[in-house]
């Protein structure tokens, strides 16, 4: 059903925990799946510093979000507003149906939220 690398990411989060006093704490969630989780990044002069996540989510938004947390930590936050769903979708590597596509994106989207606040 799910590729092997997608269970992975699932069963062994990336970047999975918390920053303490971190610049962005967001919470997101997807009601008609029950994706849960936080995002929480620190920012120093327009880089991504660090970014991790608490999620309770299902393996597509797991996985989705810790690839989101390896892939990003290197750009700036001019890129990171840039970022749309085409990118995470194609970083996951598989079909996703629009019932999932909200999962696919949760952290994505609750990332892009909490740079608006900063």
């Amino acid at each position: 059903m799910y590729r092997d690398e997608i269970l992975d990411l699932y069963k062994n989060p990336r970047n999975s925990g918390k920053i303490e006093a971190a610049d962005i704490e967001e919470k997101g969630d997807n009601p008609s799946c029950g994706d849960r989780l936080k995002i929480y990044a620190d920012i120093e002069n327009e880089k991504l510093k660090d970014l991790k996540h608490e999620t309770d989510a299902c393996a597509i938004c797991t996985a989705a979000t810790s690839i989101l947390t390896e892939e990003a930590k290197s750009l700036t936050t001019s890129e990171l507003e840039e970022l749309d769903g085409d990118w995470i979708i194609e970083k996951l590597g598989i079909d996703i149906s629009p019932m999932r596509m909200k999962c696919a994106l949760l952290g994505l989207e609750t990332l892009k939220k909490g740079l608006e606040k900063v």
